[in-house]
């Protein structure tokens, strides 16, 4: 037996722009591969060869930063380290002739602090040859390090042979699994995230400015990581969050260091244009009151514990729930016991469906209030019938 409750919730305020009665076709970008992620539902707006496997170039360097974050974040590395710059790390390294360095020098001191911008935003090979031994003691290792990292966060197209993205055999990502690296970044790390804002940065007196050029011409953008070899040529990889939506882009094999910056702004303008995350259920908030039998409190309190997230085209419709509860309610019942359900509607179309838990505990009550409650409930359903 359900009980039905409706709500209409103005969910959606002024900043809802009206949209238009189908969505525009989604962009069509001369680069080799591009996904559009929204970053809170993993949602894909826009995805053009997403799955191919290719050179990453310097957008290995994300996962380099992600493993340095890791040890950092589990307490097996700090920040103010002191860090022994080998000969592979040397600047000098003809491996690292015309590429982006840090300059790093075999005795001078350097930190993990240090290493990180040098990795984040000088884009430094050196810098990355550097933690890697400093974390792995070899480079090969760290790579290892780097590739089960990649099967934890389900990087399906992803296998790393250095920390760098210098080219080499079977040295490979794809759009999709960096776009995933990018949300893991984020959310799993959101205070060394930070540094992927910054737009310079002074080592051993040489000011490096961050490759990410979006971050000065647009607002909204706080991260993350540009790529170039001739192999790969121009990748980027940009988060931008505009009120309470946050996407993720990725756009690799573009043609120039232009083309990848106006490819990325095209995919973030049109997410942001056409789509919202909307959060229509907010998590602990009671959504129904219903009659508990057989149970020390006669009422209890159910909504949703874990947010309710959703990726929907803009419109200025209304957003309405459609709660049903399933009765009668018998203790026990246990916190999160999943007593009905949730549908969120659009213009009468359903948008999601969710499970409706109790927010709270009711223990059975004693025997002869068990005994009563069982008797009027019977003549309750008696009479429902009748």
């Amino acid at each position: 037996m359900l009980r039905l409750f409706l709500m209409s919730l103005a969910l959606l305020t002024s900043r809802v722009l009206a949209a238009p009665p189908l969505l525009p076709a989604a962009p069509e970008l001369p680069s080799q591969a591009y996904i559009l992620v929204d970053f809170d539902t993993g949602a894909v707006l826009v995805e053009h060869n997403a799955d191919q496997a290719l050179p990453p170039a310097s957008l290995t360097k994300l996962m380099t930063a992600y493993v340095l974050a890791e040890e950092i974040d589990a307490g097996r590395l700090g920040l103010d380290d002191p860090v022994q710059v080998s000969r592979n790390a040397w600047a000098q390294n003809p491996l690292f002739s015309g590429s982006s360095l840090m300059w790093l020098e075999p005795g001078k001191p350097v930190t993990v602090r240090e290493l990180e911008r040098g990795i984040v935003i000088s884009s430094g090979n050196d810098a990355t040859m550097a933690i890697a031994e400093h974390i792995a003691g070899t480079e090969a290792a760290f790579a290892d390090m780097m590739n089960r990292y990649a099967d934890v966060l389900g990087l399906s197209a992803t296998r790393f042979l250095n920390s760098h993205g210098l080219p080499a055999e079977g040295h490979q990502t794809s759009a999709r699994d960096l776009a995933t690296l990018a949300a893991a970044t984020i959310r799993d790390h959101p205070d060394r995230y930070a540094v992927y804002s910054e737009l310079s940065y002074t080592y051993n007196d040489i000011t490096q400015y961050n490759r990410n050029t979006l971050l000065r011409e647009d607002d909204s953008v706080d991260g993350l990581k540009t790529g170039y070899t001739s192999e790969a040529g121009y990748g980027l990889v940009a988060s931008a969050q505009r009120d309470d939506m946050r996407l993720i882009s990725v756009v690799l094999g573009s043609r120039s260091q232009t083309t990848r910056k106006t490819e990325s702004r095209t995919l973030l303008n049109y997410g942001f244009r056409f789509f919202e995350t909307l959060r229509p259920v907010l998590p602990e908030v009671p959504l129904a009151a219903e009659r508990v039998w057989k149970g020390v409190a006669e009422e209890l309190r159910a909504g949703v514990i874990d947010p309710v997230v959703l990726t929907v085209p803009r419109t200025s419709a209304q957003t309405n729930l459609q709660i049903a509860v399933n009765t009668p309610l018998e203790a026990p019942i246990a916190r999160g016991d999943v007593v009905g359900h949730v549908m969120i509607l659009r213009d009468g179309e359903t948008l999601s469906e969710v499970p409706l838990v109790a927010l709270e505990a009711v223990e059975q009550s004693g025997f002869f209030a068990r005994l009563w409650d069982a008797l009027v409930l019977w003549f309750t359903q008696l009479l429902g019938s009748a």
